[in-house]
């Protein structure tokens, strides 16, 4: 098979190389996938620049957490799979549900467990989970982490999202539009930020209610509390940078859900929170649990994810170097033909 691989030691997107290595064959109690599409999270420039939580690369590894295609072969014990089965990885390979683990496992892509962007990946048939009919390969591979994410952040915790509630997403990228999707079809008034008045209309033909310039308007979290009484949640994947703006903008008794590291310089003044009396929330992804419920609600709404830009296998390189580019909107997606 061929597979995309990070060389321990080295960093950078023109370090990735294109290999043959041996087909993998599926142990007992694993599922043998042969992924169709991948889709690009931050996390993976991350690992790519040698900046994840676990620092650069000591050894060779197979990039990206987000895969999904059809089902090969399954080992011995395997029961909730068979072949011609479209699946998806899950991100915590030893989350199943409820309440994070001391140990959620290893993460898909990390650098350090496997990755996804091969030809073909076994996966423990715990850390699998079935796609939406709804979707074909290219929209379901962008739901693992990004979907999931999103998805955790309005839904799960102590305070679900509910119709006629406001929403506050941090511009257009894979988290915020999805997320913009998912509380649009549960009701919810939806206000997004972006620098580009090209990418707010595109994300008000999406569902946003109400969309807010950050350059024009650089004041973004007063605006928000004043022009609406505040967000009774914000999706904040700024980090650092954007969090105390974000405090801001929570309405009373809000959440702001903290997901991001885009801007991880930085410390927000907790006052906002104190006098806001809202609640932060850190989500790092989801469980399977999350993710099967994520692929029921996509499927019952008829959501269709959005896919920025695609690309083919062998322009994995390319891919990267679009999804971090100002041309990216949602998600960018890698394809094999």
């Amino acid at each position: 098979m061929r597979a995309w691989v990070l060389p321990g030691g080295k960093t950078g997107v023109d370090s990735l190389e294109l290999r043959e290595l041996p087909d993998p064959r599926p142990g007992p109690g694993e599922v043998l996938i042969r992924p169709r599409a991948w889709s690009l999270n931050y996390r993976d420039q991350m690992v790519l620049g040698g900046a994840y939580i676990s620092g650069a690369l000591s050894e060779d590894a197979i990039p990206l957490s987000d895969g999904v295609g059809e089902v090969v072969a399954v080992g011995a014990g395997v029961t909730a799979f068979k072949p011609g089965d479209r699946v998806a990885g899950t991100f915590h390979q030893n989350w199943e549900d409820g309440p994070v683990p001391a140990d959620p496992g290893p993460s898909l892509g990390d650098g350090i467990a496997s990755g996804m962007l091969a030809e073909l990946v076994t996966l423990p048939e715990r850390g699998v989970i079935h796609l939406a009919a709804n979707l074909d390969y290219a929209q379901a591979a962008t739901l693992p982490c990004a979907g999931v994410t999103a998805w955790n952040a309005l839904f799960e915790g102590p305070q679900p999202v509910k119709p006629g509630q406001k929403v506050l997403l941090l511009g257009t990228g894979g988290v915020s539009i999805l997320a913009l999707q998912l509380a649009a079809a549960a009701g919810a008034v939806t206000i997004i930020t972006s620098s580009s008045d090209e990418k707010l209309a595109r994300a008000k033909a999406l569902g946003a209610t109400h969309t807010i310039n950050y350059r024009d308007t650089p004041d973004w979290g007063n605006e928000v509390f004043a022009r609406f009484g505040g967000a009774d949640k914000v999706v904040e994947v700024g980090g650092a940078g954007t969090l105390e703006t974000s405090l801001m903008a929570a309405a009373p008794n809000g959440e702001v859900a903290m997901i991001g590291v885009l801007q991880p310089e930085g410390g927000p003044n907790p006052v906002w929170l104190i006098l806001r009396q809202s609640s932060l929330r850190g989500i790092f992804v989801g469980s399977a649990g999350m993710a099967r419920r994520l692929n029921a609600g996509i499927e019952a709404n008829g959501i269709q994810p959005v896919v920025g830009a695609r690309f083919a296998f062998d322009d994995a390189r390319a891919a990267y170097a679009h999804a971090v580019s100002k041309d990216a909107f949602a998600k960018t997606v890698i394809e094999l033909g």
